[in-house]
């Protein structure tokens, strides 16, 4: 796992010499003279998956600063709703919980070429799962993911535009995390 991460450390910040396009404004600054507010940048992601057994619906929220003009970090909050069937052994019985699931999320940003990126992210949310198949009882707890993924960016706006991101989880659990599998796609806007 160590050299997982560490070879994806490697991976993002080898790309630093490439330029990638970033809409501070219209006529190219030097970076000192870019002031903050023009580095900070709001968007957020919506993602869902509908279904009798499994459905879950994402809004999560974020802000970012550019460190330099093709690497950036922020933070974001994730609210989800979630439903799931689980089935009780041996009885087959079945039942469903539907919760809120709430939690954050700091990430890094590495623009590759002009509308593509690298991106790695922590996440922990607190979700209610059932732990054992012989009851229908819950526990409530936090649970961490790791992604490690890219995506691309189709600017619309000055500043901003919209994102597809596809990602994978390294610590995906089946019985406790709120994705349905260990490969999670967002859509979402920047601006």
């Amino acid at each position: 796992m160590r050299k997982l991460l560490t070879a994806t450390f490697l991976f993002l910040v080898s790309f630093s010499s490439l330029q990638a396009q970033i809409y501070f404004e219209e006529e190219p600054q030097e970076e000192d003279s870019v002031s903050f507010m023009d580095r900070v940048y709001f968007g957020g992601n919506f993602s869902f998956n509908l279904g009798t057994d499994f459905t879950y619906i994402d809004v999560s929220p974020l802000a970012g600063y550019m460190i330099t003009p093709d690497f950036s970090a922020g933070l974001g909050a994730t609210y989800l709703y979630l439903s799931r069937k689980y089935i009780v052994l041996p009885s087959r019985n079945e039942f469903k919980v539907s919760s809120s699931v709430y939690g954050g999320r700091t990430f890094l940003r590495h623009n590759i070429f002009e509308t593509y990126f690298a991106h790695l992210e922590f996440e922990a949310l607190n979700v209610e799962f059932a732990p054992d198949p012989y009851s229908e009882t819950t526990n409530r707890e936090w649970v961490p993911g790791l992604f490690i993924g890219g995506g691309a960016f189709q600017p619309i706006f000055k500043k901003g535009g919209i994102n597809i991101t596809v990602l994978y989880n390294l610590l995906h659990d089946d019985l406790r995390s709120p994705y349905g599998s260990a490969l999670v796609i967002r859509g979402g806007i920047t601006f």
